[in-house]
This record gives structure tokens, sequence and C-alpha cells, in this order.
């Protein structure tokens, strides 16, 4: 407060502050008269009569007031003012008390918290890796760390059994809207362990620091699904189940059907979910639905690569010709019947067809379910549902390669009712005996998005071998990547594993935000950059020289 009355001099003084200025004051703490009083700010029964002040340094005009909305490139090229925002104050704060949780909870359970390498060799574990130049070793280059895999491997073979990172990891993957080229995870390993060890593990630590942070008590054991299942009934292995409706399974009544694009997919074979299916998806009480919504729907799956989106309104009994749809000329009596008692729709729903290969009646079909819960309100008010899903494939088939690649990554062990599979490879053929073959691989759901994932391990040298090899890595390769590894499972690698926990994207969900960027003190954009300092950025040719480099790239110029 500077009053006249209490010093003239010190109230003139204070007519040049503006807005953002850094002072010093001296005063007296005062109670604020009965009709400033303000019970909603924290110091609203008080005020500081100010004796002396002092300017400790100005402030330019500011670019946006920090009550203001403004757009977010503009927020991020001034991160430094968008940072005082209360909001941004908040996040920030409330990361900082779920990795204090998440780091207390493992020190009690007996971790120690080791750091690996950030300049480490470029190894594939799916996404493109960020390379270094090495400028004593020309032409050479170290790679920034997808995750700290094979490192964490290593501290299980040399004896420290319980171990936790809070690491960033470097991935170049292809732009998405909620991607970050950089990140941060909660890493953990354990040996002589089983998968319920994990995730029972983890969930004392989620549940620790959803009540440390928010207050809030987890309920858990938290609820476990197969893929299998997850799949089936929700077409993602990442399923919302806070929504309650799920998929039905209409292949084999399809097989013989007169409608030719439900008979063709029902009879598509081929490896992976290159075979066909024909599912079905009820809406209680979408009979309701415009043609427009329809269209809208239609639109929609079109993005996942459906050709189109048949539906039935069931208005009736299907005996008494009260379903309007397109399509229901094409069925006979026996596939109306079996549609009505598969899907159990009743007079006012709608039931949505999908019909192509499994990856895009899943995907498409599983992302329309989500998309119509969540805009129709068909979804519970529970504000965290969490699941894991367990029991992965441990391969997928590229159709493209024409080869296996690994569902999770190279060094998930099979489980082990399942492994005699794995010495019947034969070639290319469907129903390969490949497919049957599940992993000991887990993931942990919140809400419909994943928020972490783990294994146990392969600490079989032989095993690793093999495993590499179904992945086309012949012995010479896999002696250059993961020599190091291999070599290290020789000497009495005890039996591991564990997971990581995706920082960003858990803190987003338990603050009810929409972007990962909104908990990152200095995030990217959309386009991987940084607009603060510019980066990535050219650099000197001098520099290049030094690195042994140089570039083809042309020079972008201002359009």
């Amino acid at each position: 407060m500077f009053s006249p009355e209490h010093d003239a001099a010190i109230h003139g003084e204070a007519h040049q502050l503006r807005s953002e200025y850094v002072i010093r004051i001296d005063g007296v703490v005062a109670a604020r008269p009965k009709e400033t009083e303000n019970p909603n700010l924290p110091t609203g029964m008080i005020e500081i009569n100010v004796t002396k002040l002092t300017i400790l340094n100005a402030s330019l005009p500011l670019p946006f007031q920090l009550d203001e909305q403004v757009g977010e490139n503009t927020r991020l090229q001034y991160r430094y003012l968008d940072l005082r925002r209360p909001q941004m104050q908040r996040n920030i704060m409330f990361r900082h008390r779920v990795m204090q949780s998440m780091r207390r909870h493992l020190d009690e359970s007996g971790f120690i918290e080791v750091e690996t390498p950030m300049l480490t060799r470029s190894t594939p574990e799916g996404a493109r890796d960020y390379l270094v130049p090495s400028r004593v070793n020309p032409g050479q280059f170290y790679a920034l760390p997808q995750s700290p895999q094979l490192f964490k491997q290593l501290l299980m073979v040399s004896g420290y059994d319980r171990y936790f990172q809070i690491t960033r990891c470097f991935r170049d993957e292809d732009l998405r809207a909620d991607r970050q080229p950089e990140f941060t995870q909660v890493d953990l390993e354990m040996s002589f362990v089983e998968p319920d060890d994990v995730m029972n593990l983890t969930e004392g630590v989620v549940a620790r620091a959803f009540s440390d942070a928010l207050g809030i008590e987890i309920p858990h054991p938290i609820p476990r699904i197969t893929y299998a299942e997850a799949m089936d009934k929700y077409g993602l292995d990442a399923p919302d189940v806070r929504i309650p409706l799920e998929l039905t399974d209409l292949t084999e009544i399809m097989k013989g059907s007169s409608f030719k694009v439900f008979n063709q997919a029902a009879n598509l074979t081929g490896r992976g979910n290159e075979h066909g299916l024909v599912k079905a998806l009820k809406i209680p009480g979408g009979a309701s639905l415009t043609r427009k919504q329809i269209d809208e729907f239609t639109e929609f799956v079109g993005i996942y690569g459906a050709k189109g989106l048949a539906y039935i309104k069931i208005n009736g009994d299907w005996s008494e010709e009260k379903w309007q749809s397109p399509i229901v000329k094409f069925l006979s009596d026996d596939e109306k019947r079996a549609i009505a008692e598969a899907t159990g729709a009743q007079t006012g729903d709608i039931v949505f067809f999908g019909a192509d290969k499994a990856s895009v009646v899943n995907e498409a079909l599983g992302r329309l379910r989500v998309k119509i819960g969540k805009e129709l309100g068909i979804i519970s008010d529970t504000p965290f549902a969490f699941v894991w899903v367990t029991d992965f494939p441990l391969l997928d088939w590229d159709n493209e390669a024409r080869r296996n690649v690994a569902v999770h990554h190279p060094f998930t062990a099979p489980n082990p009712e399942d492994i005699q599979h794995l010495d019947q490879a034969d070639g290319d053929s469907v129903e390969h005996p490949l497919e049957k073959v599940r992993s000991l691989a887990y993931d942990l759901v919140l809400n419909g998005i994943e928020v972490g994932g783990g294994s146990i391990r392969i600490h079989s040298p032989e095993l690793q071998k093999k495993m590499l090899g179904l992945l086309d890595i012949d012995d010479e390769e896999a002696e250059a990547k993961f020599g190091f590894l291999l070599s290290a499972l020789n000497y009495g690698a005890p039996p591991h594993g564990g997971l990581a926990l995706g920082l960003d994207r858990l803190v987003t969900l338990m603050l009810g935000l929409d972007s990962i960027r909104e908990v990152i003190a200095f995030p990217k954009t959309q386009k991987a950059t940084c607009v603060l300092t510019e980066a990535p950025s050219t650099v000197d040719l001098p520099q290049l020289r030094e690195l042994h480099i140089r570039t083809t790239a042309k020079p972008k110029t201002a359009e």
C-alpha cells in the first residue's frame, strides 16, 4: 500500500511502477480496513504500508497480459512469461510433487536410483534415433537414448536388483499432435520377478502419487484384461473402460452371407492382422441419430482406413421388417436373427458394422466407440479408470517388409506356455505358429491412454539370439548392435523385468489437461521445434568441418 498520508515521497515514486517490475520494499504490516478486506486472497486481511521502495529490475511492456488468452506459439515464444501464470505454476509444481512421491515410494521399496548414459550407440528399438557426431572419433556417432532399456538390463546382471531412474528419453518420431521428441519416463527394473510383482509394485507407485499429489485414493488391485480380450471387446489395446459399449464379432455368422461386403471380409485370410473381420457396435438409444451424425461418423472411420460404415436402426423386431438400413435387403432371416441375438439390440438402438481387414475394423470401430461414448455421454463419471492389458503377442507380421517385428521390443520374454511355437516357424503361411506366442508384456492404461508399459526380459543368451533371428537380425548384425548385452547374459544374468511410466502423459491426465505441453516447462511444438530458442538451427561451416560433416540439405527460404 503506497499512501500519501504515510509517505508522500514514496507514494510519488510508486507512480512509475508497471506490471512485472521486480521491487524490494520495507514497510509495516497492518490489518486492512474493514471495507477492503478480501477473504478470497491469501493476503486479503492485511496490507503493508511501504516506507522504502527500491526498483531491482524494470520490465518492458508485456507482449501479452498474464491473465489473457493467447495462441500457443506466442506462449511458447515467451515461455518464461507464460510460466509465471498461476495455472502453469500449479502444473509444474504438481509435476514436481508427483515425481517426489514416486521417488520416495521407490526408495522406501528398496530401489536405488542410477543414472545411465545419454550418449550411447544407435540400436533399433522402433523409432528413429537422434544422432550426435563425435569430434574425437571422426565419422562415428552417438545416439541419444530412446530408453535406458539395455543399460537397466545390464544393471540387473551387475547385481543391483532394484533400479529406478526418472530420465529423459529421445525419439525422432513422425510428427503427432501430442508427442514430444524428448520426454520423461519413470524407469524401473527388478530381478527375480514375475509380471505380477512388477504390476503390483507399479500400482503402489501410482496410488501413492495420486494420494500425495491429488488426495485421491486409487482402487487397487487394478483390473486386468488380456490383449485378446481388449481387441475382441474394444478393438484397441488401450481401451477406455469408462465407456460401457462393446464390439461384437460376427465373422463366423457372415462367412456364408449373400451380402458381398460381409462375405468377402469374413472369408479373407492372411498373416497377422491381415485376416478378415466383421464386427458390430451397438449404441443403445442410437436410432435417434440423424443422417448428418451418421455421415460424420462415416467420415470419421475413414480416417482409419474404413471404406464405409454400414448401420441398422432397430425400430422394432426384425421379423416385422422394422429394421431401417440400406443393407437389410441383403441379409437373410437367419443372419438378422443372429445379429439380434449376438448384439442384444433392442428397439430404439442402432448397430454400426465394420467389415475389412482385422487391423482396419478394430481401429475404426474402436475409435468410433470412444468418440460416440464421449459425444453421447455414454461414459461413467469415474474420473480415473485404470486397467492393465496383459499377454500381448510376442511378434507381429509386417506385410510390407515380409518379416516379423517385435510388438514391444526385441528383449521381451515369450510366455513359457507358448515357447514351443518359436521352433515351428514355416515362412509366410497363414495361421503361422508364431502368432500363437504370447509375451510376458503388460501395459498400464488410464482413460484409454497408455501411461506405462513393460515386460519380463529375456535373460537366456540362447533365447535372446533366437529372438533376434526371428526378427531377421543375423549373428553378425546382432553382435554389432547388441554384442555387449549378449556377452553380459553369458555371465549369470538373473531373471528380470521392469516397466516405464510416461510421466508427462500421467501428470497431464491427473490434472485433466488436453496437452502434455501444459506440464512440460519448455516443450517443443508439434513440428518438434523450440520457438523460444529457435532450435533446431543451422551451425557454422567451421563447426561442421571439425565434426567431419557435410550437409546436403538446402537452406529453407522464406516463402
